[in-house]
């Protein structure tokens, strides 16, 4: 799916969050690292949670474009709590979620989505991926890249999603690591005027 992404017109865009790297989980596994790359996507779009400038620096190194947004443990506290960031035709929102009551809620992300006045919005802080179209916006999570262990769950399983920006257009695709083998899923979300 990379590859097919690649080879389309327009805007590729890592999504990812929830690292916790070292305090809840070593590192991103190796299979992930495979495929990301320095210079195969335009923008990063992190939900938060890196904690460290080291994690920081390395999210720099994959792309021209990063914006990353602070979660509810990163040590860099002059992150902003939410940003809105013009790729293609879509206003996308991002934001860590953790102050989204309840988390993952529909209704609460909604209202999110309304007060950024977006077309996506991205969110993390539940460790959990999700992509959900929901009164014509798209909302993404795309889970913990690392798998790190939330305040709710321990067996949690590593993501990210990639977005490939055509037009009025997003392909999303979920990469996940189920019992260390690698799957990936695939949806589209049309712009609605």
């Amino acid at each position: 799916p990379l590859q097919r992404a690649m080879a389309a017109e327009g805007d590729l865009v890592l999504v990812l969050g929830d690292l916790h790297v070292p305090h809840r989980a070593p590192d991103i596994p190796e299979k992930f690292r495979k495929i990301l790359q320095p210079g195969k996507v335009g923008y990063v779009l992190c939900t938060g949670n890196l904690c460290t400038k080291e994690q920081h620096d390395e999210l720099k190194a994959l792309a021209p474009k990063v914006h990353v947004v602070q979660g509810d443990f990163d040590e860099d506290s002059t992150l902003p709590e939410s940003k809105v960031v013009t790729i293609g035709h879509f206003r996308v929102g991002l934001c860590h979620g953790h102050d989204i009551v309840p988390w993952g809620d529909a209704e609460a992300l909604a209202a999110k989505q309304r007060e950024l006045n977006v077309d996506i919005l991205i969110t993390g802080h539940t460790h959990e991926n999700s992509v959900v179209e929901y009164e014509g916006k798209y909302y993404i999570n795309p889970g913990s890249i690392t798998g790190a262990y939330s305040g709710l769950k321990t067996d949690v399983v590593p993501s990210f999603v990639l977005m490939a920006v055509q037009g009025e257009t997003v392909v999303t695709y979920v990469y996940e690591l189920v019992g260390g083998e690698l799957k990936v899923s695939k949806s589209e979300f049309h712009k609605r005027r």
